[in-house]
Parts: structure tokens; sequence; C-alpha cells
């Protein structure tokens, strides 16, 4: 007898210590529960089902237990739908978006295919001017030698 008192004191005490630490603590008390909703759905049966006539009771609430869960995940799996919807809205999105830059990005090939046929031709102009430049000093380095030998040639003479 006088461990079970002993053992009672201990358990109250164990309790209070308990209290004492959830009333201490900043975390409101239904920080440790878990909602219902969490455990249960709604306890309202769904409209598409109905008991029929000479079910056990046991049955009915085994019946009724299983609808509600389907019920549950029947909902769970429309509001994923919704979300779906909602991801294929983005990607739809995205998608014209990307359809718009890849044009921006055709106009810019375009701009830089432009550019460089132009700076080709450039190149080919300079190249030419340069050949003319080349084939004119040659033919005054040339009319210049020729002029200087003649010059050298009379100066011999005389």
């Amino acid at each position: 007898m006088a461990q079970s008192a002993q053992r009672g004191s201990v358990t109250t005490d164990l309790e209070r210590e308990i209290a004492a630490e959830l009333e201490g603590n900043d975390v409101p008390d239904r920080a440790y529960r878990v909602s219902p909703e969490f455990y249960a759905p709604a306890l309202a049966m769904p409209d598409y089902v109905g008991h029929r006539d000479g079910a056990t009771e046991i049955g009915r609430l085994s019946a009724e237990s299983m609808a509600r869960e389907y019920e549950f995940a029947a909902k769970e799996i429309e509001a994923m739908r919704a979300e779906l919807i909602e991801r294929v809205k983005q990607c739809e999105t995205m998608t014209r978006d990307t359809l718009a830059v890849t044009e921006e990005l055709k106009a810019v090939a375009a701009r830089y295919r432009e550019q460089g046929k132009r700076i080709f031709i450039e190149i080919e102009n300079c190249s030419e001017l340069t050949f003319e430049v080349r084939k004119t000093c040659t033919v005054l380095r040339d009319k210049i030698a020729v002029t200087a030998t003649t010059d050298r040639l009379k100066q011999k003479k005389k």
C-alpha cells in the first residue's frame, strides 16, 4: 500500500512537471496537438453512396468510413488536378514567351548576317584597292627605274 501511494505521488509529480513545462513554453498548447482533419475527413457520407436494406451496423460503419476515405482522396486528386492546370498555364506562358524570344533571336541572327556581308564586301574592296595601289606602285617604280637607268646611260656616254 505504501508503494501505491508513493507511485501515485510520482505520477502526480510527473504530471505537474509536464504541465509546468508546457505552461513555461512559448509555443501554444495547440501546437502539440494534431488537427482532427489530419486523421479523419468530414463525417458526412458522400452523396453518391447509400446504405442497402439489411446491412449490419458494422457493415454500414465500415462502408461509410471507406466511402469517406475515398471521397477525401478524390478531393485531394481534384486539388492536384487544379494545381496541374495551373502548372500547364505557366508552361503555356513560358512557351509563348520562348516563341517571342526565338523570333527576336531570328532577327538578331539576320542582322549579324547582314553585318557579316557588309564587312565581307568592305574587306574585298580594301583588298582590291590594295592590289591597285601595289600595281600602281610597281608601275611607277618601274618608270622611275627606267628613267634612272636611262639617265645613267646618258651620263656615261657624255
